[in-house]
């Protein structure tokens, strides 16, 4: 057990010694960290480890078992399934290897989605969507459904459709999973570009070295559990120094 601590201040999300243990094997065993606003934080390991799991409990997706969550100062474990839904719509964004648009909807109407829901007027969500799809260079694909395009033209649509509302944060589940090199490349442009320019808080859940290497720091999971520095600590200044300089 542990002693029931406010998060930090400077801390948009926060959690501590998250447990999570689908069909009695653990996807996490004690897992904390903090990401600050405007933070690109990647969190690196093998497959299988882990990370999804953690990002969708963040998300509000999955309620972990044993832990705390808090968001902009608010407990998120504690809220109902409705009010986790409504923070993934108004607060959140999510970028996965799947895309998972909706199949009936043009790739127009996926990207404005997030804006649609909020009642923004048609025209001017149409708007916005055309500009995110120009920059992730899948505007030509605009009037058609998902059915007809890759798997890269997916995700390209699923991050534009992230990124249109300008989130708090962005969650980034392998990102650049079904993209080649260069298309991947563009991608992590498209999202660094996006955080810095808006102030989005991005968690970027990664295999790949090349791609935690665009985060301001990296945490590292195996088994479920956090390895290397600041493994399970508060996150406290020294900690985040030392999970810094060990990246």
């Amino acid at each position: 057990m542990y002693a029931m601590v406010a998060p930090p201040d400077n801390d948009v999300l926060w959690a501590r010694s998250l447990h999570y243990s689908p069909h009695g094997s653990p996807a996490l065993d004690g897992v904390s960290l903090g990401v600050r606003e405007g933070e690109i934080l990647a969190v690196q390991g093998p497959r299988g480890c882990g990370k999804t799991t953690l990002l969708r409990c963040l998300s509000g997706q999955l309620v972990p078992e044993r832990g705390e969550i808090w968001f902009a100062g608010a407990e998120v474990h504690t809220l109902s399934a409705r009010r986790r839904e409504q923070l993934r719509r108004d607060r959140f964004g999510w970028i996965d290897p799947a895309g998972a648009l909706v199949p009936e909807l043009t790739v127009w109407e996926n990207a404005a989605l997030p804006l649609l829901l909020r009642g923004t007027p048609h025209r001017a969500a149409l708007a916005a969507a055309t500009d995110w799809l120009e920059r992730l260079d899948v505007g030509p694909c605009a009037r058609q459904r998902p059915g007809a395009l890759s798997p890269a033209q997916r995700q390209r649509v699923a991050a534009a459709r992230a990124l249109i509302s300008v989130p708090t944060v962005v969650f980034a589940d392998e990102p650049t999973a079904t993209l080649h090199r260069a298309e991947g490349a563009q991608m992590l442009r498209t999202l660094t570009t996006a955080a810095r320019s808006h102030r989005i808080t991005v968690i970027l859940a990664t295999h790949q070295p090349e791609v935690a290497a665009v985060a301001d720091r990296t945490i590292e999971l195996l088994d479920g559990r956090r390895v290397g520095s600041g493994q399970l600590g508060d996150e406290t200044e020294e900690g985040r120094d030392a999970c810094s300089l060990s990246v």
